[in-house]
């Protein structure tokens, strides 16, 4: 027999964030602890709403089957002696377990030949085990913050109210948080806040709706979405869905409500950004626009009530919403009398790290690797460049990213350009940040990326210079992030720039502030960029293996290295590139292990066998035309042209021995197989290339 569990903790209103990682790991624990408890089960599910946590988990076994334990103990050697008679470990063992030393039985292991026991256990009823798992559970789940109420000892997110845990009708005894688990819910607080007795799992679903709670958080979601679009579509516009936002809400309401309301129109001369962040970020709206994009002067709120006249809802929203919008006015309004430059002089005052100087500093720093950039991706525009990286950093000092600090850059855009400034210099004072996060838009202007790519590294070799390196999930610097926005412009713009060159260029610039070897700082910075240009390549589709050959043989100029594994990869997905991979891996393998000869260059007179000559002949007939294909990026040409060479590499593998008895034979041996490895090697180490 199979029935339903389900297990609800109601609780005073947690903050939307902490609502679904609670919900992912309720869903791990059921999983995981029920096949280690040998109960079954079918479709695992968490809901919840702000305060309500639910795990549904369908068709649990009645008991868990009967089963036999098996004990491993010490090896058989020490358990018993030469004689077969039982050792000291031997009779303690079994001793330890309850059975007598006839009663261990050998089991093989991949140590080796083991004693064990075994033991027939008896399944238990699924309320017992449930009984223990569902309390532990509770306990495990981690909160970004938890809290202590009353006399208890129980830390948990928020106050625990009621605890409802059932399977199929029958209550799951336990306690926790001082409450003790039931039958009984709670509807909505407003709406429905007395008790609810619920039967089973069915019953719970059924009666929810009716007590003005949507526990589904995906059903409470396209509510939402619908509800807002069509309170925008009465006002004549379309919501902007705010994905993120949607998600906020979603774990704000357990009834949704969308409500409308307007702003004066006059507003809308702020920026948009402004006007937008100031709605999602403070308030929780949605903003509006028209069929063109443009900004609405209205907005839709989603209420966790419904009340008789929504009409007040929304006038208590919009007054509000307008005390938010005088403040940022007046801060827009106040930095707008202070000229850009004055700005990026406060920055003097400004730490950007105790060890790495001000923000001023640092300003000064980029801008200077920035015109190092700009000489090689666009000369003519270095003056753009350079005004772009004077200003960028100014509205750190400017009263409305101190308000709202996810507006830096934006803020500093729009004062550039209502002062007049090139529109591409007002682009870039924002752009120069982006990609702000994972497969985020990159800048518009080449002048920006030059901005960009010197702000990024500069902070890469600034931390890693004064021992601040990333470690496990601590990364407080976002070099990790910064890092990969570096390679993306890299890759996606095709800029031919060296990361040794960049990175070499930033240490020159941090200079006195380093507080480690430079020569160490450089190279552990270019490993930190492999590191996460594998990361980056393989994320996008390409082979692990083929991305690590590729990277060997060289990632300074990461398009070429792109270019490389994406080579390889077509080769392997036409069938070429094992055979290959097989010839030249044992080229790689044998020079790895020799100690000699290896960088020589060969000596053709020394040939004594026709092998020798041979692949000497076809090494020399390809050898420009694959440097040339290499040179020119053509690795699909140079792929195929290698296959020319494969032969004649077999060949001598089965003609001669290379590690002869002779050292100067041996040596001029390894010298040819250096020189073919050389040309090869220039696309990958093919040593690295799997079976895949």
């Amino acid at each position: 027999m199979a029935r339903d569990l389900l297990l609800e903790i109601g609780t005073e209103e947690m903050p939307a964030g902490f609502v679904p990682p609670a919900l992912e790991q309720l869903e791990r624990f059921a999983r995981e602890d029920l096949a280690v408890h040998r109960l079954e089960h079918g479709e695992v599910r968490a809901l919840g709403t702000p305060r309500r946590t639910v795990l549904w988990v369908r068709g649990v076994a009645d008991r868990q089957p009967d089963a036999v334990e098996q004990k491993v103990g010490p090896p058989v050697s020490a358990a018993f002696d030469a004689d077969g008679n039982p050792t000291r470990a031997g009779e303690g063992f079994a001793r330890s377990n309850g059975v007598a030393v006839a009663d261990l039985v050998r089991v093989e292991t991949d140590k080796g030949l083991y004693v064990a026991v075994r033991k027939e256990v008896a399944g238990r009823p699924a309320v017992e085990v449930l009984a223990e798992l569902l309390p532990a559970w509770l306990g495990r789940l981690h909160y970004p913050k938890t809290m202590r109420w009353g006399s208890g000892e129980t830390a948990f997110a928020r106050p625990v109210h009621w605890i409802v845990a059932l399977l199929g009708d029958a209550v799951v005894p336990f306690g926790f948080a001082g409450v003790e688990s039931g039958r009984t819910t709670r509807g909505h607080r407003f709406h429905h806040p007395g008790p609810i007795e619920v039967r089973d799992a069915a019953d719970y679903f059924a009666r929810l709706p009716d007590a003005r709670v949507c526990v589904d958080p995906a059903e409470r979601r396209a509510r939402i979405a619908e509800g807002v679009a069509g309170v925008a579509r009465r006002f004549g516009g379309e919501p902007l869905l705010d994905e993120d936002l949607l998600d906020t809400v979603t774990y704000l309401v357990e009834h949704p409500v969308p409500v409308g309301g307007t702003f004066d129109a006059a507003y809308l001369e702020l920026p948009r950004e402004l006007l937008i962040l100031t709605m999602k970020h403070h308030q929780k709206y949605f903003a509006v626009v028209d069929a063109g994009g443009g900004l609405r002067n209205q907005f839709v709120a989603v209420s966790n009530t419904e009340a008789r006249d929504m009409a007040v809802v929304g006038r208590g929203n919009e007054r509000v919403l307008r005390a938010r919008l005088a403040d940022a006015r007046f801060f827009f309004d106040e930095d707008r009398k202070k000229p850009l430059e004055e700005m990026v002089e406060g920055l003097r005052k400004v730490v950007f790290q105790s060890k790495l100087g001000t923000s001023y500093e640092k300003v000064e720093r980029f801008r200077a690797l920035a015109g190092r950039i700009a000489a090689e991706l666009c000369p003519d525009r270095a003056g753009v460049v350079d005004r772009i990286a004077r200003l960028c950093k100014a509205d750190l000092e400017s009263q409305l990213v101190y308000e709202f600090p996810e507006l830096q850059g934006i803020a500093g855009r729009e004062y550039a350009r209502r002062a007049g400034e090139d529109p591409v210099v007002a682009r870039g004072i924002q752009e120069h940040y982006w990609p702000v996060q994972a497969g985020g838009e990159l800048p518009a202007d080449t002048e920006a990326d030059c901005v960009s790519l010197a702000d990024k590294v500069d902070t890469v070799v600034g931390c890693f210079g004064v021992g601040l390196v990333p470690t496990g999930t601590a990364d407080p610097y976002a070099l990790r992030r910064q890092t990969l926005g570096v390679l993306r412009i890299l890759l996606e713009k095709g800029y031919r720039l060296r990361l040794s060159w960049l990175v070499g260029a930033a240490v020159e610039g941090v200079g006195p502030k380093l507080t480690r070897p430079a020569d160490e700082v450089r190279a552990e910075v270019l490993g930190f960029f492999r590191g996460r240009l594998e990361g980056l390549l393989t994320q996008q589709g390409l082979p692990g293996d083929l991305v690590q050959a590729a990277l060997d043989a060289g990632c300074d100029d990461v398009v070429d290295a792109r270019a490389r594994a994406v080579a390889l990869a077509r080769a392997r997905q036409g069938g070429t590139l094992a055979p290959l991979a097989e010839t030249f891996k044992r080229v790689g393998n044998i020079l790895k292990k020799a100690s000699e000869g290896a960088d020589a260059v060969p000596e053709p007179a020394r040939f004594g066998a026709d092998e020798e000559r041979a692949l000497w002949a076809a090494y020399e007939r390809v050898r420009a035309a694959m440097e040339a294909e290499a040179a020119a990026g053509d690795y699909d040409a140079f792929l195929a042209r290698a296959g020319d060479l494969k032969g004649a590499v077999d060949a001598f593998f089965d003609g001669v021995l290379v590690m002869d008895p002779d050292p100067g034979v041996r040596a001029n041996r390894l010298a040819l197989l250096g020189a073919v490895a050389g040309l090869f090697g220039r696309i990958a180490d093919f040593t690295r290339v799997g079976g895949g």
